[in-house]
């Protein structure tokens, strides 16, 4: 029996925590059949501020050295001298470098403009309009406002090759890029590296359209296959944004950080949902879980990559069993559903617990 897995499980404030109590219910080893370990950190507003965040770069070494880490959301606090977004910090301390968020039709669900294969945009984790430093001077009687950004090229050229890696993966079309015409020094740079790997991986369709263009060509047809969609920082973050709503939820799938070895394979993962705290849905037992249950099937599936084929089983079965949940009208009220976020965790379990045991008597490794 080969060791157990460790998970870091990165506890979170409002809606958020009681999300991630569901996705953990999807991590014990009586419904996936894998052994894990998780370690539970508590990463609540609260105990940031008690601790002065040094709850956070614990938890961050913790994940580091473990390689695995699931997330729930957080409060940012407003106020300079105030604790600030732990998402900073955890990323900066595993040396984090992509993140990656993907679109998928949801059965059930009709899509806007016409969007049905999946969309995968690939951002900067760190860098860009992030962490730039900001100040205010008053010239001629005018207030004017200054920021400087910086991006480096070690992180363009990981945005870069874990795009084309995920587009021939899934037999895509890597699309979009930054406003290299406007800016060829900075935004170029990352233009540069996408052409350089674009020749290491002549296989794969490239079709690089400016960031504004990206946008109208989602909206407007594009989307006529996978795409993977590189991007900076800033632009990631509000092109994901889009394009998760496009197939009708944010909710309705998981963010993914990751950090590499020198050969861009990933050395540490942490999965998370892409949407905030939802003060306004706590306690109420109706938001939806769906991305940070795909968040614990994100996990495993990196838990498979590091020799644990069982996981893998399981991570399939985790999505299958969320869509199909969704497919045969088991959905929360904002997928016009009426089914509350227990009830959806509990008809995931069921088929999770359903699929494994199946697979395994026909002794089927998927």
């Amino acid at each position: 029996m080969a060791d157990d897995v460790r998970i870091i499980v990165l506890e979170g404030d409002e809606t958020g925590q009681e999300l991630l109590d569901q996705a953990v219910r999807l991590l014990d080893p009586s419904v996936t059949q894998v052994d894990v370990e998780l370690e539970h950190y508590d990463l609540s507003l609260e105990n940031r501020r008690k601790t002065d965040n040094e709850v956070v770069h614990t938890a961050a070494r913790a994940m580091a050295e473990a390689g695995f880490g699931i997330k729930a959301a957080t409060i940012t606090p407003e106020g300079a001298d105030d604790v600030g977004s732990p998402n900073r910090i955890l990323r900066e301390e595993i040396d984090g470098k992509v993140i990656i968020r993907t679109g998928r039709r949801i059965p059930g669900v009709t899509p806007v403009a016409g969007v049905h294969y999946p969309i995968s945009v690939v951002r900067m984790a760190v860098g860009d309009a992030y962490g730039a430093k900001q100040w205010r001077e008053t010239e001629d009687g005018d207030e004017i406002a200054y920021r400087t950004e910086r991006i480096s090229r070690a992180i363009c050229r990981a945005v870069a090759e874990h795009s084309f890696r995920t587009a021939k993966k899934i037999h895509g079309r890597v699309y979009g890029g930054p406003k290299w015409t406007v800016s060829p020094v900075y935004e170029g740079m990352l233009k540069e590296e996408l052409d350089d790997a674009s020749e290491r991986y002549p296989e794969v369709p490239y079709q690089p359209v400016l960031i504004d263009a990206t946008y109208a060509g989602l909206v407007g047809g594009a989307a006529d296959a996978p795409l993977v969609i590189p991007a900076l920082n800033r632009d990631g973050d509000c092109l994901s944004d889009m394009v998760l709503p496009l197939f009708g939820s944010i909710a309705g799938a998981e963010s993914v950080l990751m950090s590499f070895d020198e050969n861009f394979e990933v050395r540490t993962v942490m999965s998370e949902a892409p949407h905030g705290t939802a003060p306004q849905l706590q306690g109420k037992n109706v938001a939806n879980p769906m991305a940070m249950i795909m968040a614990a099937a994100a996990v495993l599936h990196y838990v498979a990559e590091k020799g644990r084929p069982e996981a893998d089983i399981a991570s399939r079965a985790i999505y299958e069993a969320v869509l199909e949940a969704t497919a045969t009208g088991v959905r929360t009220f904002d997928l016009a559903g009426s089914a509350t976020t227990s009830e959806f965790t509990d008809e995931v379990i069921a088929r999770v617990r359903t699929k494994i045991d199946i697979w395994s008597s026909l002794g089927s490794t998927v």
